[in-house]
């Protein structure tokens, strides 16, 4: 269960924190007349078909002792970032990005501007992003690995442990934790669905 606390918190810090950045540059997106506008875009859309492993790739180099963010990082707090539970949170911002941003620029579309009460009229794209970004990260694997490594207690997540159980053949306990992933992951979208008739998807038309 150690496993699985560590991504429930892993998946409500990356939410919270894709709901603070995501807000802004959604509501930029949505309402910029800005003919370059595609370029950002396209970088917030990158993750979508992105495989995990580039991107856990880059993050582990940009976070190492010789990468820009892990040199920072270093100078700021005299660790290490990379296979720390803080990496795995500012790797997951970035893989789980339009999750959160997508809903939400969907959202401010479909309000006038001009009304005041747009934040309320938005709540759905905003319970959306929320979720759809946690249920995202909460499932995580080939980011989570390449960053994190598998540390007990510290990076290994559910998804990890159900790996480490399917290769030592302790089929049993991994049926049981995928089962338990399964269910929570189900829990949650179906938060999705209630708020919203139409959950948005990479594939769903505009």
């Amino acid at each position: 269960m150690e496993a699985l606390w560590l991504s429930l918190r892993l998946a409500a810090c990356v939410a919270a924190i894709l709901l603070a950045i995501g807000m802004p540059v959604a509501y930029w997106l949505a309402y910029s007349t800005w003919r370059g506008k595609f370029l950002l875009e396209s970088i917030v859309a990158l993750p979508l078909v992105l495989p995990p492993t580039v991107l856990g790739f880059y993050a582990l180099v940009a976070m190492g002792p010789r990468g820009p963010l892990g040199k920072l990082w270093i100078a700021l707090f005299g660790h290490g970032l990379a296979f720390t539970f803080t990496g795995l949170i500012i790797a997951s911002v970035f893989y789980s990005f339009p999750f959160a941003v997508q809903p939400l620029i969907a959202s401010f579309e479909g309000v006038d501007p001009r009304l005041l009460d747009a934040s309320a009229v938005s709540l759905p794209g905003v319970v959306t992003a929320a979720v759809l970004s946690f249920a995202h990260t909460l499932g995580e694997f080939g980011v989570v690995l390449m960053v994190g490594g598998n540390l007990a207690g510290v990076t290994r997540t559910v998804s990890i442990d159900i790996y480490d159980y399917v290769q030592s053949l302790e089929y049993g306990a991994a049926n049981r934790m995928a089962l338990l992933l399964l269910v929570i992951s189900f829990a949650v979208l179906s938060v999705v669905y209630a708020v919203n008739r139409r959950v948005w998807t990479p594939w769903a038309a505009k």
